[in-house]
């Protein structure tokens, strides 16, 4: 049985709210979307965000780097700006194209930049300058996960993941996962098994110890399953959705246990986007094209 209790809702966006990110703090988050508005939420207070950063266009995605206490902001239609969070000041700023910018992840010193068409830049932080550009089909590449210092995924709106090494940038593997685009690719922490889910609203289960093997599919959502998110103890994971519902899952049983929606649970109006689940207090962050962001706390029985 899970306990579902909305904490909090932000709003302040004057536009959908497509990204979210971790910051330093237990107790903070930022968010962006169309209006290009970077925002530090504060669960402790609900009354007001702090604005970081403005600018010209939509984001799509932001990372923290935590060694280095920046926010990436992947500006869409430009590039990339790095935020000092110590000065809330632009440390550095790199143009990389004039199309949307769907995903970041950073390994060190580089950062992974997954855009638009296919365009996918490998950039070296501390230089800022781009030291890799791949074409990676024709169609958006919508995200990104880090599996070690061996491997990462690419998920593409082609329906393709594709696995690639750090050694030298190239695609070792590949599965045609989902028709027709694969939005969203996970793992849980020191597992072999992943978790995707795209346009066809379907979950799918992955071992990838030696290729891709499919161990189950399960028809999840009505409509475009948008993100996925893992629980601290990666016992659970919750997808977001076009459907306007948030829903949590068991992950060894691959098994719904709760559906979080307008009606029960004051759920989003509109198309869920991101999802955060922060670790250290264990509380499910949402956001919408309703221009809200929820704060989720979930009381699971075992």
């Amino acid at each position: 049985m899970v306990k579902v209790e909305k904490l909090l809702t932000f709003t302040g966006h004057k536009d959908a709210v497509y990204t979210l990110e971790f910051s330093s703090s237990p107790d903070i988050f930022y968010s962006s979307g169309g209006d290009g508005h970077v925002v530090a939420w504060d669960i402790n207070n609900p009354t007001s965000g702090r604005l970081i950063a403005k600018v010209s266009a939509s984001v799509y995605a932001l990372h923290y780097l935590k060694e280095k206490n920046w926010l990436v902001v992947g500006q869409n239609y430009d590039g990339i700006h790095i935020i000092d969070l110590e000065t809330n000041k632009e440390y550095a700023s790199l143009r990389l194209t004039e199309d949307a910018i769907f995903e970041m992840k950073a390994m060190g010193d580089l950062l992974l930049v997954a855009a638009a068409k296919g365009q996918f830049f490998v950039v070296d932080l501390v230089k800022m300058i781009i030291i890799k550009e791949l074409k990676i089909g024709e169609q958006n590449l919508r995200d990104i996960f880090i599996q070690d210092e061996k491997y990462f995924y690419v998920a593409s709106s082609d329906g393709f993941i594709r696995k690639f090494q750090w050694s030298n940038f190239q695609c070792v593997d590949e599965v045609h996962g989902h028709d027709p685009a694969a939005f969203s690719v996970l793992m849980p922490h020191n597992q072999s098994g992943m978790v995707s889910a795209g346009r066809d609203a379907k979950i799918k289960f992955w071992d990838v110890n030696s290729g891709f093997d499919l161990q189950e599919t399960v028809n999840a959502h009505m409509y475009a399953i948008n993100d996925i998110a893992f629980s601290p103890s990666a016992e659970y994971f919750a997808t977001a959705s076009m459907d306007k519902t948030i829903k949590i899952w068991d992950y060894s049983q691959r098994k719904l246990l709760k559906v979080i929606d307008k009606a029960r649970h004051d759920g989003h109006r509109t198309s869920v986007n991101k999802l955060l689940w922060m670790a250290e207090r264990d509380l499910l962050v949402s956001c919408s094209d309703d221009r809200s962001i929820g704060v989720w706390r979930l009381d699971i029985d075992k």
